[in-house]
C-alpha cells in the first residue's frame, strides 16, 4: 500500500460501477480515510450505498483489495487531527468548518492480496 500512493475507489451509481483515483489523507492498517467534497458525486453515491472497494496496485503489478464501508466522519477531534495534518485540505477548504468538507473512513471488512500475475488472491488477516 505504502508503494501505491493513489489507490482506486469503486462504488455504486444506482446500478452502475464507478471507479475513481483517490488520495488517502490517512491510512492506519487497512483503515483508510479519504476527503471528499459535498458536492461530489462520489458523496451522492456512498451516501446511496456506502458499500466501497479500494485497489492498490504498486509498479510491480501487485495488488491490495479492500472491501469495506464508508462512514463519514463526524468526530471532530478525528476531522482536527487529519485536518491539521494535511496542508492540501486546509489550502483548499480554508476551514475545517467548510460544509464541502467530507471525510470517510473506510474500515477493512475484507482484504485480498496478489502479487504480480499470480491469478491468485490470499486473504489477508485482519486481526
Amino acid at each position: 500500500m505504502a508503494r501505491a500512493p493513489f489507490p482506486m475507489l469503486a462504488s455504486v451509481d444506482r446500478d452502475r460501477p464507478r471507479l475513481r483515483p483517490v488520495s488517502p489523507v490517512e491510512t492506519d492498517g487497512f483503515t483508510v480515510y479519504v476527503a471528499s467534497l459535498r458536492s461530489s458525486h462520489k458523496t451522492a453515491e456512498l451516501a446511496a450505498n456506502p458499500n466501497v472497494e479500494l485497489c492498490y496496485l504498486d509498479d510491480g503489478h501487485d495488488q491490495v483489495r479492500i472491501e469495506g464501508t464508508a462512514e463519514l466522519v463526524l468526530d471532530r477531534a478525528a476531522r482536527l487531527r487529519i485536518w491539521d495534518a494535511n496542508p492540501l485540505l486546509r489550502s483548499f477548504l480554508g476551514t475545517i468548518d467548510n460544509p464541502e468538507f467530507m471525510l470517510y473512513r473506510i474500515a477493512a471488512r475484507r482484504v485480498r492480496f496478489m502479487r504480480e500475475w499470480a491469478l491468485e488472491y490470499y486473504e489477508v488477516p485482519l486481526g
